[in-house]
């Protein structure tokens, strides 16, 4: 099918998605069924658009909260979760002021941590002081090398590693991809703040994010007590300096192929293709000791790095350097920068309201002290008993795509073994960790907010770069346990699942199987299948990057993932110019194939011969898949919703929905779908992998 032909029928998906008409509420609160028929829009045909038959009526019925950037079923979870965290840093902070709790506890370095973020009137009153010695000594730079030296200033984003570095690259500690039992140095591009795509694009909406951009960065300029004209100026060479480094950056797509990530050298070779970086000294800095070889992810990068490092003048750096302290703070400054901040937030994502200082002072206290938060999350919110039914729930999954595998026809008996080798070593991670973290060592004083984060920043740096030379730390969790998500590492060959997202409606121990094993049984079964998609299968039992498979095998595979990828690219969201990257997605759209698949054939067996009994007039293959769709839908404000097409490796909810079911049998049979239906891709352009 050709690229027009698969534009057509993704705006035919959507041909009946404005039947219903309701007055909308704000964010009503779920309905205490599994699944409720009231959510169904009828007037839409399951075999047209399936995501509008199984969610347009209760799209029809919610709005926005004016402080969000969407609203759908992972949002009001974590909504729910982060309730919790909020009762939790006010009990605390209660004892705090009570002077109920000794100091160095986790219950006073939360509440310690929390007053800190509220005390707006000391935030105030330091007004940019606290980063004034990061800009004191980026001013006093006249050398290039200064430069160079500025690059190792690490403010309360960690630095080197981004989210308010300043180095225009990121460096730092990472598990070697050809040897999952050490930590090397890991170094990638980096120092944009934009889009790769903003900066270079020639459309109007690219032109005008730049022409914003600049505004953005002198208002910020001139809080710092710059001219208008000075702060214009300097903005427009913060603008020409990202663009250059956007010019030698690979798009983000091109980064999904781990052995072109892989360019292993000793530290002494990659200072010799940058003989303007002294990179000893820049590790030295982080915290570095003994640091031996470093993956270059992005070599030619570095190499263009260095040529605009000595090209451009000291003057433009500085500037460059200021901005990104600047940005990296500003949500933690006074109340004029933090104005400036929601105001660019505006223009990018749509939220049209602040969330609540209380609510924000939360969720950072939970992301500085996630395992002492989250120990007592779980007394209040999670048993033993939900662990032990979701570690069941895991060990059915991991069965099912065990016997997927061994009956594939596509793959040959070698390659078989490999993958069944694979999937058994999974290091499998549920709901919460089994020891804690120790958060005795991490300072956290009185009304600092600025210094606790840096204090928190440099804490992280000093574990993480402790590890260099090691082997990783297979019990360390990456998540939190109120966390709405779930993951898959390549080099640990580990599945991970928090207790966050073992509730309604992705595992409610009062749905019967099929919803279960539609919502959360498709999210398991779609995290083991990253372990399988087009990047994670380049990486053996052991999390090495190997080539296990035969190249029959993987001539297959590839071929079977080009028609996900044109299948995806047809899709569009917002306008029919702005279409879904298929290469960009492509890892979890496999995921979402193979985990609904998998889950899908797990129900079938854990149903077994038992009578299939309609509920609310659905079979359990039909309430499998409606579980699927609740657990996607959503809405989502233009802005963020475009912003995401960029930089998202997920695909939009309606077409995680459509997408996959347009290639399962299963879905076909289950509703009754006709050959020439919309949600049935005809049989030569349908991927079928797991």
């Amino acid at each position: 099918m050709s690229l027009r032909h698969l534009v057509v029928r993704a705006i035919l998906v959507v041909a009946c998605a404005s039947s219903v008409v309701a007055s909308p509420v704000l964010a009503q609160r779920a309905s205490t069924k599994p699944l409720d028929r009231a959510n169904l829009d009828t007037t839409c045909a399951a075999c047209t658009d399936f995501y509008q038959y199984a969610n347009g009526t209760w799209l029809s019925k919610q709005v926005i909260p004016p402080d969000k950037t969407g609203l759908g079923a992972f949002g009001m979870l974590g909504d729910k979760n982060q309730e919790i965290v909020q009762h939790i840093v006010d009990d605390d902070a209660k004892l705090v002021r009570g002077g109920e709790t000794k100091p160095g506890t986790n219950e006073w370095k939360i509440g310690t941590l929390y007053m800190s973020c509220l005390d707006t009137t000391a935030i105030e009153k330091a007004g940019t002081k606290p980063i004034k010695g990061l800009l004191d000594a980026i001013a006093a730079a006249k050398t290039t090398d200064d430069i160079v030296k500025s690059f190792g200033l690490r403010g309360a984003g960690g630095g080197g590693r981004g989210g308010g570095g300043v180095a225009p690259f990121s460096l730092g500690p990472s598990t070697d991809p050809k040897n999952s039992k050490m930590v090397i140095v890991s170094a990638n591009q980096g120092g944009l703040v934009l889009n790769r795509e903003d900066y270079l694009g020639t459309n109007d909406r690219a032109v005008k994010r730049r022409a914003d951009y600049v505004d953005h960065v002198s208002r910020s300029f001139q809080l710092l007590g710059e001219s208008a004209s000075q702060a214009k100026a300097d903005a427009n060479t913060v603008l020409a300096l990202e663009t250059a480094l956007a010019r030698v950056s690979i798009p983000q797509a091109d980064m999904r192929d781990p052995n072109a990530m892989y360019h292993k050298m000793p530290l002494t070779d990659f200072a010799r293709t940058t003989p303007h970086v002294d990179w000893a000294r820049y590790v030295r800095q982080q915290g570095g000791k003994n640091v031996g070889d470093v993956n270059v992810r992005t070599p030619a990068f570095f190499v263009a790095l260095d040529s605009i490092l000595a090209a451009t003048p000291v003057a433009d750096w500085k500037a460059f350097l200021r901005w990104h302290v600047t940005n990296g703070a500003m949500g933690s400054l006074s109340a004029a920068f933090r104005a400036e901040a929601f105001r660019w937030q505006q223009i990018t994502s749509g939220v049209l309201q602040e969330e609540a200082r209380t609510k924000m002072c939360a969720s950072t206290t939970n992301t500085a002290l996630g395992e002492a938060v989250g120990q007592e999350w779980v007394k209040r919110n999670f048993s033993p008993e939900a662990k032990a039914r979701a570690a069941k729930m895991v060990d059915n999954l991991v069965s099912a795509l065990r016997d997927r595998i061994k009956g594939l026809d596509w793959m040959s008996d070698t390659t078989k073994v490999q993958a069944v080798a694979k999937l058994d070593a999974f290091l499998r991670k549920i709901a919460y960790p089994d020891k804690w973290r120790d958060y005795t060592s991490l300072p956290i004083a009185t009304g600092a907010y600025y210094d606790n984060q840096r204090a928190v920043a440099e804490w992280n740096a000093v574990r993480s770069w402790a590890r260099v030379g090691r082997a990783p730390d297979r019990a360390e969790w990456s998540m939190t346990p109120p966390t709405v998500n779930a993951s898959y590492s390549s080099s640990l060959n580990q599945i991970q699942f928090p207790a966050g997202i073992l509730q309604a409606p992705f595992f409610d121990p009062k749905a019967d199987d099929a919803v279960n094993y539609g919502a959360i049984g498709a999210v398991i079964g779609h995290e083991m299948t990253h372990g399988f998609d087009d990047s994670g299968r380049q990486f053996d039992a052991t999390g090495n990057l190997r080539d296990w498979w035969t190249p029959s095998d993987a001539a297959k595979y590839k071929s079977a993932a080009q028609l996900v990828v044109d299948q995806f690219n047809g899709y569009t969201v917002v306008d029919d110019q702005s279409h879904v990257n298929g290469r960009l997605t492509l890892g979890e759209n496999i995921a979402d194939l193979g985990g609904l698949t998998v889950a899908y054939f797990a129900m079938e067996k854990a149903l077994g011969n038992k009578p299939r009994t309609k509920i609310d007039g659905f079979t359990p293959e039909q309430r499998f898949f409606l579980a699927w769709a609740q657990i996607w839908r959503g809405l989502q404000r233009p802005e963020a919703e475009l912003q995401n097409l960029k930089t998202n490796a997920h695909s939009p909810g309606k077409w995680r929905v459509n997408g996959p079911l347009a290639n399962m049998p299963e879905f076909r049979a289950a509703f009754g779908c006709k050959e020439s239906d919309a949600m049935v891709r005809p049989e030569n352009l349908r991927a079928r992998i797991w």
